[in-house]
């Protein structure tokens, strides 16, 4: 992660035994970070990334759900983590199935 301020860093242990981590980082406004964050929102699952949200430099804004990668709108944090949020709700729910 880049430098700058920390204004996001949660990690725990969920119910299911998986890896819940939120970091994010208030930065200047780039070309690679127009809104001004770099983040990185991941759930592990069994040793498998099955949600993630971040915005590497070279990709910008975008989610994995499984093997998929698709391009994310960032809006806010608040936005970002309820996204993020949401769908580990939904993940979870195909783990339990």
């Amino acid at each position: 992660m880049p430098r700058g301020k920390l204004v996001l860093h949660t990690k725990y242990i969920d119910e299911l035994g998986a890896i819940v981590e939120m970091k994010a980082y208030q930065v200047p406004k780039m070309m690679s970070t127009p809104h001004g964050y770099k983040y990185s929102l991941v759930y592990i699952y069994d040793g498998h990334r099955l949600v993630g949200y971040d915005n590497h430099e070279r990709k910008g804004d975008h989610c994995h759900h499984r093997t998929l990668t698709i391009p994310y709108a960032f809006r806010s944090i608040d936005r970002l983590i309820d996204d993020f949020l949401s769908d580990v709700a939904a993940i979870k729910k195909e783990i339990l199935k």
